[in-house]
């Protein structure tokens, strides 16, 4: 059965979440969720995006007000990978004032069967089986106790695990470009032109060995970055050049290897063009490579570089 990364999502968003709840949720709210999560009975999204802006996550409208001993949500969320298939979300939501920027986002576990949660699911190009959508938020009402880490302060500490996820979607897209690349040498070896296996063009073989180099570098990247989060290491930077590096180099390495299968490579009953569509996707979600470039810059180079980048 050809690989999809679709399938890798699923302990992704479990490992993610999970971490999350664990790390900030109380203990009987991380009792009751984790052991669901890590059996595989509950699914989780992530919802942090909107419609007004998708990397521009600080500066949220989605609002959370407190009321008695829950909080009532109202807005919508969009571009929320498994939006429609969740059994919860992870939520980041504002508490505090606009003018508070980050330090007014507060996150919180919704399940989704809340009153007043709906969902909407988008027609997208690729990523069909994990699905994307919007969460829409009608004056949900949710106890305080679903409240992740303090009022305020989800943002700055939620986020952080993003860190792990960046690597983590790194390696999905090193796998995806991987086993192109297998499919594309067994290939070269049976494929017949001019009376002998195509294998034997440096034209047909060079594309495939550099994308063998380029997928094996990006890998070492991707491990490096997690030594570094399990030694208890900054590892930000790194873990950003995952998110767009990885990407990057599959969508470059599965598209030489879309091209060496030749007119085989256009059909839809080969794989190749699926891992685009899905490895392409990567390249916006979970924040976008301009972004992930400018995360490097500012711990490089500190705010400044945020400022920069802000003015021009």
């Amino acid at each position: 059965m050809p690989t999809d990364i679709n399938v890798g999502y699923v302990p992704l968003l479990a490992s993610l979440n999970g971490q999350i709840i664990a790390r900030h949720a109380s203990p009987d709210l991380a009792g009751h969720w984790i052991p669901r999560i890590v059996s595989g009975e509950a699914l989780f999204c992530i919802a942090l995006t909107e419609p007004r802006g998708g990397s521009d996550a600080a500066n949220l409208v989605l609002s959370a007000r407190r009321d008695g001993n829950s909080y009532v949500l109202r807005g919508e969320k969009s571009s929320i990978s498994m939006a429609d298939q969740a059994d919860a979300a992870v939520v980041f939501a504002r508490t505090g004032t606009p003018e508070s920027g980050a330090r007014g986002v507060s996150a919180f576990l919704v399940p989704m069967d809340t009153p007043g949660v709906s969902t909407t699911r988008f027609n997208d190009l690729g990523s069909h089986a994990i699905g994307r959508g919007s969460i829409f938020f009608d004056d949900a009402r949710i106890p305080v106790e679903n409240r992740l880490a303090e009022e305020g302060l989800g943002f700055v500490q939620v986020m952080q695990g993003f860190d792990y996820s960046r690597a983590l979607i790194g390696l999905q897209c090193c796998a995806a470009a991987q086993a192109s690349l297998d499919e594309s040498w067994a290939y070269v070896q049976e494929r017949q032109a001019f009376g002998a296996p195509i294998a034997q063009y440096q034209g047909v073989t060079f594309p495939l060995a550099e994308g063998e180099g380029l997928i094996a570098a990006t890998r070492q990247l991707c491990y490096h970055t997690l030594r570094l989060r399990d030694e208890g290491m900054p590892h930000t930077a790194e873990a950003a050049m995952c998110k767009w590096l990885g990407p990057k180099t599959a969508v470059e390495v599965i598209h030489q290897c879309l091209l060496t299968h030749g007119h085989y490579g256009w059909s839809l009953d080969l794989p190749h063009q699926q891992r685009l569509r899905d490895v392409m996707g990567l390249e916006i979600g979970d924040g976008t490579a301009q972004v992930m470039k400018l995360i490097v810059a500012r711990e490089r180079a500190g705010k400044v570089a945020v400022q920069y980048a802000a003015r021009s």
